[in-house]
Formats: C-alpha cells, sequence, structure tokens
C-alpha cells in the first residue's frame, strides 16, 4: 500500500491514490491536473522514506474535481459593559483534489 504526507496551503495531509480530499483554494479550474511538490513522507510498500523536510524529486499527482465552499463558522466579537459587539460569519473557499499517483523519479 502506498501513502504519503504532503503539506499544501499550510497543512500536513495524509493520502493515498484514488482517493479526494479537500484543500485550500488552489489556482486552476476543475478539470486541471496539478502537481504537489512538498512530500515530507512516503510508504511504498513498507519502504518508508522521510524528507528533511521534503523528499526531492517525487511528487503527488491529482487533479482539480471541483471548487467548493467550507462550512460557515461564526465569529462573535464583544466588550464587556460597552455595548459593543460584532457577528461574522466565514466560509472558507476550497478545492477538491482527487490524488491520481504519487511517484518518485530517482
Amino acid at each position: 500500500m502506498i501513502y504519503a504526507i504532503i503539506e499544501t496551503s499550510g497543512k500536513q495531509i495524509w493520502i493515498k491514490p484514488g482517493q479526494f480530499y479537500d484543500v485550500n483554494k488552489v489556482s486552476g479550474l476543475p478539470g486541471e491536473y496539478i502537481k504537489l511538490n512538498r512530500v515530507l513522507f512516503i510508504n511504498n510498500n513498507d519502504k518508508i522514506t522521510i524528507g528533511h523536510p521534503c523528499i526531492d524529486n517525487t511528487y503527488a499527482y491529482g487533479k482539480i474535481l471541483k471548487h467548493i465552499r467550507g462550512r460557515k463558522i461564526t465569529v462573535f466579537k464583544m466588550k464587556p459593559k460597552k455595548n459593543m459587539y460584532s457577528k461574522n460569519g466565514h466560509r472558507q473557499e476550497m478545492s477538491r483534489v482527487l490524488i491520481e499517483a504519487i511517484k518518485t523519479s530517482k
């Protein structure tokens, strides 16, 4: 079984080929292919490679399936005894990416 840990948009994600993941918005249109080059760890049939911090010449190839918005969070700020408050909402722009392959070119 092959899997890897990659870093994209400041977050580390445990990935396997053939599955899709929601990451922060990636530039590109749905249907385009992307190459993720920040591979931190790879397990290729029990052959483990750890990067310092990244593994050279190792890439995760994916396809952008669609752009979505994350779930809504509520931000509430209040100053006591001043009758001041603000309530805002936020929805993060995200991309759904299908990981097609994890390849090492050594």
